[in-house]
């Protein structure tokens, strides 16, 4: 067993234990950024001088009237920008915009003694506006040929060969939208700066020193001028990766230029209509089975809508083509990717960052293509999947390692949902209700974890013992309550030996841990967990020789466990807080900076072609559906998850991930519809879904009825902190299972071997013309939502007919 993965004896890290902040959340005494706003004297209120066209160039923006308001102390605008005017990493982001790219795009912001009067102040703001055309929908900027970015062509083996070898030839269009993050906390920031002109900034942000970055070159100061403190975030998800990075400069630049406290934070309204989503897809496809149901080519093209600027676009859309292969094996593939350039949001990084969109598009097309070749879904997906000993590789290249847990985690969940007899079950209900139909659906996940660029794959600690033997945390990573903070205690726990209680963790910032990666790809506990432990095994060595000198003993031979040093073969012991005081009167350092870097990666972003990922986490879920006839309603019944996530670093934190991401991944498919107003009238490119009356989230009607969850067990991951596996995006995915579950109970209203169409998100409405498709024997299509037609391209040979149930 490697170093890193090795656990010793009686580990803090396998242990179940709550979150470290439960007590504070439940309890409402947990801050958050703008909690800190009642703490802090002088406070300047930021708000946002929206523009409510699509796109538009700006002629003039006049704040006389608003300097006029009682209570308005300033308006920020272009001219006041000391350095760059733009927030993105891309340069194609102005913090203040002389063109409006999306509707509510905000071109100056106004800062009062009170939120009320910065409001008043900023309707008081008249900007003059040349309106421009705009591109509204994906089909709209594919009409439009509107483009930027990458556009990445992945490819493996002879595709052509591949089509002519195939005995069934499919053809498909797929398209499917977006998500909004909807974290419970918006995007907020509260900037300070001293009597020294240093800017000190709390933000909610998953990526402190990229907004150090940002704030920085805005305020054209160096990065040592800016430090950046993340206390928590109510939820990220991938909405506070890039964005906050603007919102926070705005605050920066109102501090700089007044002396004054500034808070920025945005209502739920100015959230949902000035911050990115998850990027809605849309796919061609052609595919080639033999004549047993294997897969023999793919080609495809997927376009990511990515609003009005690139933000994460491009990295999105790589990881999506790198993940169409799923849990399957594409001999011969042929994958294009193109960013569309809208005037929406910029949409940004979503948990699952385009890995989600790429397995959707291959579980769709097997969904639709099972009962054209006279198969049941989950056996055509178990002739797909990757094999042992077989040598296999992804589309881009990377070989895939333990293949076998993909069919591990498989068998599992059937037997343990007892998959069989509830499809007998199933069956005879469903002949007995005209009215009702229920489907069980099996689905699997293979995902792989770092960051596509590789200079993302570094992590940094600092760890402080003092004199008390207590020991204080800080890492590069932020929470955001997934959990990664309590891993890090018991990582920490672990590596010294010593108790829980010993340890505590200090709030993320740049000024104790640099040049950090964000806590984004399911990478924070790798990451930060490998730093925290490299920090701690060099405290650990020093005072193993301060113990061996003590024990007489040689240094090698002394272990430290719950918090005493033993000497192997001898009674005598020395307890860890006399082992630190010992230390620090030999003048021993009882500090260490801690760094991990992920190995073996590589990746040619051009050739599309390498190892970009540490290893695949995997997992498989079975869901079992009921479905209304005449309405298209459904609830969902039972799903029964195993997941790999290796030797858990904390047991019910990775549960609770796993059911979080699962429900978070079946609202996305089946309930969360972004719609946008997309007539030609005064509205044009208004987010009509902005509040949660008209932007359904599930809450606990839509939860299973009965909920299970496994990790799959002797899963030791080598080569990750203490043998665990990351466990943040994973679980979403496992959520295809209720859109297939869906599918197959629509196809029941229809004759035997019905095949159908669903939207996505498959809300009741697209159920119910799934349904009326089947009833017409699955020709219909969607009823005009969101899809098109499978065909087949007629290469059928010989073989073909056993497969059509002819």
């Amino acid at each position: 067993m490697s170093h890193l993965s090795e656990r010793p004896e009686k580990p803090v890290v396998g242990v179940s234990m709550p979150h470290e902040s439960a007590v504070q959340h439940v309890t409402g005494t947990a801050l958050y950024t703008d909690d800190l706003v009642q703490r802090t004297k002088d406070v300047l209120h930021a708000y946002p001088v929206q523009v409510m066209k699509a796109r538009g160039r700006v002629t003039a923006v006049r704040t006389g009237a608003a300097l006029a308001v009682p209570g308005v102390v300033r308006v920020l605008t272009g001219a006041d920008v000391p350095g760059v005017n733009d927030a993105g990493m891309k340069h194609d982001e102005p913090l203040f915009p002389d063109e409006v790219m999306f509707h509510g795009h905000a071109v100056a912001w106004v800062l009062g003694e009170t939120l009320e009067a910065a409001r008043l102040g900023a309707e008081a703001v008249e900007v003059d506006l040349d309106e421009l055309p705009s591109l509204i929908t994906l089909q709209d900027a594919i009409a439009a040929d509107s483009y930027h970015g990458a556009r990445p062509v992945m490819t493996h083996g002879d595709v052509d060969a591949g089509f002519a070898d195939s005995a069934h030839v499919f053809t498909g269009e797929f398209q499917f939208s977006g998500q909004e993050h909807f974290y419970l906390e918006t995007h907020a920031a509260l900037a300070q700066v001293d009597e020294n002109g240093q800017v000190f900034i709390q933000s909610s942000t998953q990526h402190p020193s990229e907004t150090q970055e940002i704030v920085a070159h805005v305020l054209g100061v160096p990065a040592h001028e800016v430090t950046v403190q993340c206390l928590r975030m109510g939820g990220g998800f991938g909405g506070k990766e890039m964005q906050p990075h603007g919102f926070a400069a705005v605050a920066a630049l109102g501090a700089k230029l007044t002396g004054r406290p500034v808070r920025f934070r945005l209502n739920r309204t100015q959230d949902l209509t000035m911050s990115g989503k998850r990027h809605g897809f849309h796919a061609t496809w052609r595919i080639g089975f033999d004549a047993e149901g294997r897969i023999q080519a793919l080609d495809a093209t997927l376009t990511a809508d990515g609003g009005w600027s690139l933000d994460l676009s491009e990295p999105v859309l790589a990881r999506a083509l790198c993940h169409i292969d799923n849990t399957y094996w594409i001999p011969n593939a042929r994958v294009a990717g193109r960013i569309a350039r809208t005037n929406t949001v910029s949409n940004t990084a979503f948990r699952g960052f385009g890995g989600p969109q790429g397995m959707l598009v291959i579980e769709d097309i097997l969904g639709r293509c099972a009962p054209q070749l006279g198969l049941d879904p989950r056996e055509l997906r178990e002739r797909n999947f990757y094999r042992p000993g077989q040598g296999q590789t992804t589309p881009y290249g990377q070989p895939v390692t333990q293949p076998e847990r993909i069919t591990a985690a498989w068998q599992q969940v059937l037997d343990e949902a007892h998959f069989t007899d509830r499809e007998r079950e199933i069956a005879a209900y469903n002949a007995a209700h005209p009215h009702t139909k229920r489907a069980l659906a099996i689905t699997g996940v293979k995902f792989g974890i770092s960051f596509n660029l590789t200079a993302f794959n570094q992590g940094g600690a600092l760890v402080l013992i003092y004199k008390d033997g207590s020991v204080l945390i800080n890492h590069g990573g932020t929470e955001m309550g997934q959990g990664l903070h309590t891993k890090m205690l018991q990582v920490a726990a672990t590596t010294l030996g010593i108790p829980l209680h010993k340890v505590r963790l200090a709030p993320t910032r740049t000024d104790k841990v640099p040049n950090t990666s964000a806590t984004a790809a399911s990478s924070g506990a790798d990451l930060n967990g490998g730093a925290v432990k490299n920090a701690c095994e060099q405290l650990r060595v020093r005072l193993l020789q301060v113990a061996a000198s003590r024990l007489g003993s040689n240094a090698s031979d002394v272990r430290i466990v719950d918090g005493v040093a033993r000497s192997l073969g001898s009674d005598e012991e020395l307890a860890w807080d006399d082992l630190v005081r010992t230390a620090y009167f030999q003048r021993v350092q009882l500090s260490a900076a801690g760094y991990y870097r992920t190995e073996g990666l590589h990746w040619d972003a051009r050739a599309f072609r390498g190892s970009p990922f540490k290893y695949f986490a995997i997992g498989a879920a079975a869901t079992e559906v009921e479905v209304d006839g005449f309405t298209g309603a459904y609830r969902i019944r039972r799903v029964d998850i195993v997941h790999d996530v290796g030797d858990s670093l904390s047991p019910m934190i990775d549960i609770g991930q796993i059911e979080g991401g699962f429900v978070q991944g079946a609202g996305w498919l089946t309930l969360e519809d972004l719609r946008w107003d997309t007539g030609d009238g005064p509205h044009r490119g208004r987010l009509l879904t902005q509040a949660a009356s008209t932007y359904k989230l599930p809450s606990f009607s839509e939860m299973p009825e009965e909920f299970n969850v496994t990790l799959l067990e002797n899963a030791t991951e080598e080569g990750a902190v203490f043998g665990s596996k990351a466990v943040g995006e994973p679980p979403l995915m496992l959520a295809f299972s209720v859109r297939e579950a869906l599918r197959q109970a629509a196809a029941e209203f229809g004759p035997k071997g019905t095949g159908v169409e669903l939207a996505s998100p498959a809300t009741p409405e697209a159920v119910y013309w799934a349904i009326e498709s089947a009833r017409q024997g699955g020709t219909a299509g969607n009823g005009g939502v969101r899809g098109a037609a499978v065909s087949d391209g007629g290469r059928a040979r010989s073989g073909a007919k056993a497969l059509s149930g002819a």
